[in-house]
């Protein structure tokens, strides 16, 4: 086959240039991640540049061009089929202050849906209590939320010896791992099509309603304020980002069950949804630490206002990190 060079090289240089520049931002970055479809477009170059070297190996007249193509396409080759090496070695600082909430900024689409569902169930939680206060013996899963609010603050600040003699170890590891067990449920039942994700998120945020509304309507808002905000702070966020996480995977079977890319759409998004059960089983070991020696000493062992306001540089800290962290220059960012 006799190619028209100047034309062949006029129509196809551009997608050349824009494979090399996507090689160049990579090899500079090894540890930065491709989406879907940057992955899917640096697949595509790759493939348009080695049927570029296939007609060009037979014109003896392109030797420059030939060897400009060769190394191109090698150097695409050992972009992709290496990556997956590159992946496996795992650093921690890169994972907190770059991967982690990266990741969540990417799927931020999927945490303000568990966000609204989650208000959504706090709403419904609210008012099913306010309608009916007997209620809470059905929607509320511990004991010690049946009872009167006043009643609990009154004993609760009446006997600060009894709270500074209970083992806190125990208490902060069985929260820790009950926590995380609840966060790695949501992102499972994501598998169900985002179903599972759906129910426990709404759920969730029917305790926190029935319970919110609970302790306000009984005038005890500084108690609530002072109990779950130095450990909810991070344990709220947390479960939003699993149900985060499994709305991810939930809609990439939805889109998957339209065109027949189910397991292809998975595997493309499978990398953020581990990233982000990595980063929130963190904050839940810190917020059951957190639960287990602070959030538990109430007036007038801690005033809490202390408490309170721990609690809300705890969350500024957090969102501040999580939107902020690992931001690139706009020159840096992958085409």
């Amino acid at each position: 086959m006799i190619l028209d060079l100047d034309r062949f090289i006029e129509r196809e240089q551009p997608r050349w240039r824009e494979l090399e520049a996507m090689l160049g931002k990579l090899e500079a970055a090894p540890g930065v991640r491709l989406d879907l479809d940057g992955s899917l477009r640096l697949h595509y170059l790759y493939q348009k540049a080695g049927a570029d070297l296939a007609k060009v190996r037979g014109q003896s007249a392109a030797p420059q061009l030939r060897a400009y193509l060769e190394a191109l396409v090698a150097r695409a080759y050992a972009e992709i089929h290496e990556n997956r090496a590159r992946a496996s070695a795992f650093s921690p600082r890169r994972f907190f202050t770059r991967d982690f909430p990266a990741a969540f900024r990417r799927n931020l689409a999927a945490f303000w849906l568990a966000v609204a569902v989650t208000l959504a169930g706090s709403a419904a939680g609210g008012a099913l209590v306010r309608w009916d206060p007997e209620a809470k013996e059905v929607l509320l899963p511990f004991d010690h939320l049946m009872g009167s609010p006043r009643e609990r603050v009154a004993r609760e600040e009446g006997s600060p010896d009894r709270i500074l003699r209970q083992p806190k170890s125990y208490f902060s590891s069985y929260l820790m791992t009950n926590n995380i067990k609840v966060a790695i449920l949501t992102l499972v039942t994501g598998f169900a099509f985002g179903f599972g994700p759906l129910v426990l998120l709404f759920y969730n945020g029917v305790v926190l309603g029935a319970v919110a509304y609970d302790y306000l309507a009984a005038g005890q808002g500084r108690f609530l304020a002072g109990w779950l905000l130095p450990h909810g702070s991070f344990e709220i966020p947390a479960i939003l980002i699993a149900g985060q996480a499994g709305f991810l995977l939930g809609a990439q079977l939805l889109k998957g069950s339209r065109d027949g890319g189910s397991m292809r759409r998975l595997r493309a998004a499978a990398p953020d949804a581990v990233i982000l059960v990595g980063g929130l089983a963190a904050m839940l070991v810190w917020a059951g630490i957190v639960e287990a020696f602070f959030s538990q000493y109430h007036e007038p062992v801690l005033p809490y206002a202390v408490k309170i306001g721990f609690g809300c540089v705890e969350l500024t800290a957090l969102a501040a990190y999580l939107g902020w962290a690992g931001r690139r220059k706009p020159e840096e960012k992958l085409p």
